[in-house]
């Protein structure tokens, strides 16, 4: 018998725990947030009552349910590469769909692999919104080399604002003092993209 859990196996897990189906809002939102096994492993029941439908009682039952998986190995997981902006895009297109700006962070370790996708804002950018103690709290946490940031605009359009070039510099700024360098922010519209480290901001 196989003593790895893979990732069906890890959802039909949680989808007793919680006395949820495997399709479930629930079920479908912890992975869509913790996407890797490791990154289930790790997560806390602070951030899983942040989850529509997760009180305390059911956050409880599922990190039972997670200190049971960790007495197993994680498999091995083949990790997405960041080589360029481009592939950046291509990893984060189908934001390009989304009807509402979300602002996203793509936490990566040392060889630049990508280790998480976190949305920490949902609306209007704005600087004194999108604060860096949000999108560095999961940085530190996970233990991230540097860390990519991006969100939509759902016009289309990929021309960055003023505020996204406020936000940037403002993120830029408090990644050198944490030692967590951002690489870069892209702007994501309808099949195309912009590069804030391109057009020289960062």
């Amino acid at each position: 018998m196989n003593n790895t859990i893979d990732k069906m196996t890890f959802k039909h897990l949680l989808a007793t725990s919680t006395r949820e189906k495997e399709d479930s809002y629930v079920v479908n939102e912890i992975f869509t947030r913790y996407p890797s096994v490791r990154e289930l492993l790790d997560v806390t029941e602070e951030e899983l009552m942040q989850i529509k439908g997760i009180g305390k009682v059911k956050a409880t039952q599922i990190i039972a349910a997670l200190q049971l998986a960790r007495m197993n190995p994680c498999p091995s997981e083949d990790r997405f590469t960041i080589r360029s902006p481009e592939d950046a895009y291509d990893y984060l297109s189908d934001m390009q769909y989304l009807d509402r700006e979300h602002f996203v962070v793509l936490g990566l370790n040392t060889k630049n692999e990508i280790l998480f996708k976190e949305t920490v804002f949902i609306g209007s950018l704005n600087a004194s919104i999108v604060h860096p103690r949000e999108c560095f709290k999961h940085l530190i946490r996970r233990s991230c080399a540097s860390a990519i940031v991006a969100h939509n605009h759902p016009s289309g359009d990929v021309t960055p604002s003023m505020e996204d070039v406020n936000v940037t510099k403002r993120l830029a700024e408090a990644g050198k003092m944490i030692g967590i360098e951002i690489l870069d922010h892209l702007v994501i519209g309808h099949e195309k993209y912009s590069s804030l480290k391109e057009k020289g901001y960062l």
